[in-house]
């Protein structure tokens, strides 16, 4: 009997997604983290959330860089340095005892090694094998960082029987064990990649290989970074990566099992809470395939609107209203929030992608992390100088709001000449 030929295309996306999985599982401890390092050394929210809003500065600083090698050396090599330093990192702040050392070693050592390994390099190297269905795509990746915030439950337990300090140390060596033989074993480009960019060589990345078009019958150019920042559309989308994916989304990330444990659910509960957006997360860039169809911004609109009318739940549930509200706010804010990402880089890549296209995601990547640089330090100032979360949840409804409305007055099309 003979079995269906699987294309390799589908193994490279296989890996892609355990990598996101993995490498963002790693960042996001910190969710779970951040309450006990408060508890265990007594310091301020707002001190304590800037290594969280470190680790996205550094992140989206040297995404363009990590674009930038993928998109010239051998990726393999790229992402395995990568799952080295980001799972050395987390194990080391095992050893933290000053917040400087949590700046460096989270903050930085973290974020570096994320950045070489995350969705900058792999969505430059998966777009590749998949010139169209970009939704399908993105989503998929995004799936790998939405199940990766459904593993918080896994990391209380740890904390709980092991203690922070060394959950640091398994998640780390364990981030490395998987991360850096998987990429070393079946991370490859396409083949049409092989050639240096630009040739116009036989199996070559010249422009009609490697800018792929929706529209049949038109010349997509062969984007670089000055010209896309040339562009009002691109500057604007730029805008939307920082209020979105960048502030909104990582204050909800970063400060939701702290809020919850404030409104009175125990550790493991609001754990669980946070598991429940991951997976509503994670079904969300699923959807986001939809896209594909119907258009990027008739999708990313209505379902960022529905995430910023989600915590609208969260003040009724500060209020006493039991665990219904928070799960529902777990469950539409998720959906939503889990939709806008991979629709929106989707939109990016069908305006811009050619053979600079890892340097172009990256300065978006960037956009999104100085947005997420922000987020997390200010909704933890917010909280210790008003003594709430509820200024924090304004801060993250207005921003979601702003971004759907740019989308959609934008809707960004198909390529045109950048000259």
């Amino acid at each position: 009997m003979r079995f269906p030929r699987i294309s390799y295309k589908w193994v490279v996306l296989a890996v892609g997604f355990t990598i996101m999985l993995l490498g963002y599982a790693v960042r996001n401890t910190f969710t779970v983290f951040y309450p006990v390092i408060v508890d265990d050394f007594g310091w301020a929210r707002g001190n304590t959330a800037m290594m969280y809003s470190l680790t996205m500065l550094c992140y989206g600083i040297v995404a363009p860089v990590a674009g930038g090698l993928v998109d010239r050396f051998n990726p393999k090599l790229v992402l395995s340095i990568g799952g080295l330093v980001v799972g050395g990192g987390i194990a080391l702040c095992g050893l933290a005892t000053q917040a400087w050392h949590f700046y460096i070693l989270y903050g930085a050592m973290v974020a570096i090694g994320l950045s070489l390994m995350g969705f900058t390099p792999l969505s430059a190297i998966i777009t590749h094998w998949f010139p169209r269905r970009k939704g399908l795509v993105f989503g998929l990746l995004g799936a790998g960082f939405g199940v990766s915030l459904i593993s918080a439950p896994v990391f209380q337990c740890l904390v709980s029987q092991y203690g922070w300090r060394l959950s640091y140390g398994i998640i780390g060596a364990a981030a490395v064990l998987i991360i850096v033989p998987l990429c070393l074993a079946f991370m490859r480009r396409s083949p049409k990649q092989y050639a240096p960019p630009n040739t116009g060589s036989a199996g070559g990345d010249g422009p009609e290989l490697t800018v792929q078009q929706e529209e049949p019958g038109l010349v997509a150019p062969d984007w670089t970074l000055r010209a896309a920042l040339r562009t009002r559309t691109f500057r604007i989308l730029l805008v939307i990566a920082f209020c979105n994916m960048g502030l909104a989304q990582q204050i909800t990330i970063a400060h939701q099992v702290y809020l919850l444990q404030d409104m009175g659910y125990g550790p493991m509960v609001a754990a669980t809470i946070f598991s429940i957006y991951g997976a509503s997360f994670t079904a969300g860039t699923l959807s986001s395939s939809l896209s594909d169809h119907i258009g990027r911004a008739q999708v990313f609109t209505p379902a960022t609107l529905l995430a910023a009318a989600a915590v609208l739940l969260l003040f009724l549930a500060d209020q006493g209203a039991g665990m219904l509200l928070p799960v529902l706010f777990a469950i539409a804010a998720g959906y939503g929030l889990g939709i806008s990402p991979p629709t929106f880089f989707a939109s990016i890549a069908d305006r811009f992608h050619g053979s600079h296209y890892g340097a172009i995601q990256g300065t978006v990547i960037l956009a999104c992390s100085l947005g997420g640089t922000l987020g997390p330090w200010l909704g933890g100032f917010l909280h210790d100088i008003t003594g709430s979360y509820q200024s924090t949840l304004i801060v993250v409804q207005v921003f979601l709001v702003v971004s759907a409305v740019l989308m959609w007055l934008i809707k960004p099309g198909h390529a045109t000449n950048p000259h």
